[in-house]
């Protein structure tokens, strides 16, 4: 018998083992995730079907039926309603006051979570189940934290963002507002003078202000009717519950900021190391399109083509239609088709991660969402964005800032600026090269974003939600946090000390010229 036959039971008995030893080792987890953003739940799911994989009992509960149908967890989908189109369609096409798209969002959030919670399924699975842990897919949506304060258990947030001075209160993150700019700023490291004060002002105007404090409003009391305080920790309370945020970022992209413990980056989760092959059609196109390449157009898993301006979709088919690259856009099947050209073709659904890693992809016209910016980067293909709501302004701002790509603004596109940011993109070779070099960057780490996903929920698991890893900050007040309360007790010292010495002196003042005047 052979070395090599000899060894084979023993390596089969080890495998047998170490698979025990996880399935033995596994916990119960839910995952639940309340967004009506289709892109979110790549993120999201990415993280449950890598625990599932590992060999926990994963439960995933959803807001929305899953685009990718094999999945490792077990999935529970809820149907709620909600006027999506016409929230979508006002914020792209009419852009309302702040005051209004805030107010509007927040009541939407809000009624959307309440739903997902009085939904029949989710509460049988509130009465007749229990988890070790859950995740949480984050939209502005604390309100969902009560159900880990149901099931008693450690808590981890799933951002598809970088980390916001709202999620940084969860866990005590540092703001560094003087030098990490804001999501929503679209401001640039590093900050100059100017840069500082916008960021002054989103941080603490627009973001604490007006969206944490606004979302808090909202929400608070329909926490307390869903989560009776004779029962359930209160709003502040279960919030102080987050052991751990996964934000979908890496630092290579910026901000460079300070990171507690709690805060663990994992950008690119959803994208994976070697793509799935493309269905025989896609293949086909792709691999035959050598000479001149082709142009991937998707504005999302959100947008259909009912929602836009319909004269604004002309000018983006005249200006495609018109490149002698083949064209891949992602076109809804309910809605009618833009025009016909032989260079471009409809597809109701792509496999976007899969698309971007074939090297005929040359350019990517994108919405700008966190999600597409990141696969864009990672397979090192350059964009031309069309922001739409969100984030998604700020997040091209920094694409056309490192020089990844250009943006043209939704409501002001014309032929002739769609077409010159194309052309650009296209014939010059700094977007793609300055790309591709980043795509070096964003991919050298010493685990994969899977890896350390699993690690870190793992690490909670093990230690019973990891208090230890919780800052102190957590616990205190903006005052105390910020050394207000230090700096007046202080001003206060100085004050009495001040009034102290005054009086000591004006006495001694007094009582020298009461003997003086004696003696004379």
């Amino acid at each position: 018998m052979s070395p090599s036959s000899l060894q084979f039971p023993g390596n089969f008995f080890l495998f047998i083992l170490t698979t025990f030893f996880v399935v033995g080792d596994s916990a119960r987890i839910l995952g639940l995730f309340s967004t009506f953003s289709k892109s979110h739940l790549f993120i999201h799911c990415a993280v449950a079907d890598a625990l599932a994989e590992r060999g926990h009992d994963v439960t995933v509960v959803t807001t929305l039926p899953l685009i990718k149908k094999k999945h490792r967890f077990r999935h529970i989908h809820l149907d709620i309603p909600g006027d999506l189109a016409n929230f979508l369609s006002v914020e792209i096409n009419y852009t309302p006051p702040w005051y209004r798209r805030f107010t509007r969002f927040a009541g939407f959030v809000t009624d959307y979570a309440e739903k997902s919670l009085n939904h029949p399924k989710m509460r049988k699975l509130m009465a007749e189940e229990s988890f070790d842990l859950m995740l949480h897919g984050y939209f502005l949506n604390e309100l969902l934290f009560g159900v880990a304060g149901h099931f008693k258990c450690p808590l981890v947030v799933i951002l598809t963002v970088q980390s916001t001075s709202i999620t940084n209160f969860l866990v005590g993150n540092p703001q560094e507002i003087s030098y990490v700019p804001s999501l929503l700023s679209g401001a640039k490291q590093p900050l100059d003078f100017v840069g500082r004060v916008k960021n002054f002002f989103f941080v603490s105007v627009v973001e604490q202000l007006m969206l944490r404090k606004l979302f808090q409003w909202y929400q608070v009391g329909t926490y307390g009717s869903n989560f009776p305080p004779d029962k359930y920790p209160s709003f502040d309370e279960v919030k102080k519950n987050v052991s751990l945020i996964l934000t979908n970022h890496h630092f290579s992209q910026t901000p460079i900021r300070p990171n507690v413990p709690a805060m663990v980056e994992i950008g690119g989760i959803q994208i994976k190391e070697k793509p799935d092959p493309l269905p025989e059609d896609i293949k086909s196109i792709l691999d035959n399109s050598i000479k001149h390449g082709v142009v991937y157009f998707s504005l999302g898993t959100n947008v259909q083509g009912s929602f836009l301006d319909q004269s604004k979709v002309k000018v983006m088919f005249e200006v495609l239609s018109k490149l002698q690259q083949t064209v891949l856009w992602k076109w809804s099947d309910s809605d009618p088709v833009p025009g016909k050209s032989p260079n471009i073709i409809y597809k109701s659904w792509l496999p976007q991660d899969d698309i971007l890693a074939h090297e005929n992809v040359k350019l990517f016209v994108t919405h700008g969402g966190q999600g597409s910016v990141v696969e864009s980067q990672y397979h090192g293909v350059p964009m031309v964005g069309i922001p739409l709501f969100g984030e998604q302004s700020s997040n091209m701002e920094n694409v056309v800032k490192e020089g990844f790509g250009l943006s043209v603004d939704y409501l002001t596109i014309t032929e002739k600026n769609f077409n010159s940011a194309v052309q650009e993109v296209l014939s010059n070779k700094k977007y793609t090269e300055n790309v591709q070099r980043f795509a070096k960057l964003y991919k050298d780490r010493p685990m994969t974003a899977k890896e350390t996903a699993v690690f870190w929920v793992e690490y909670v698991l093990r230690h019973h939600g990891a208090p230890h890893m919780q800052s102190p900050a957590v616990h205190l007040n903006i005052f105390q946090l910020l050394s207000l309360d230090v700096i007046g007790f202080l001003l206060a010292v100085l004050y009495i000390s001040w009034r102290v010495i005054k009086t000591i002196v004006l006495l001694i003042f007094y009582v020298f010229r009461k003997s003086k005047s004696k003696v004379d």
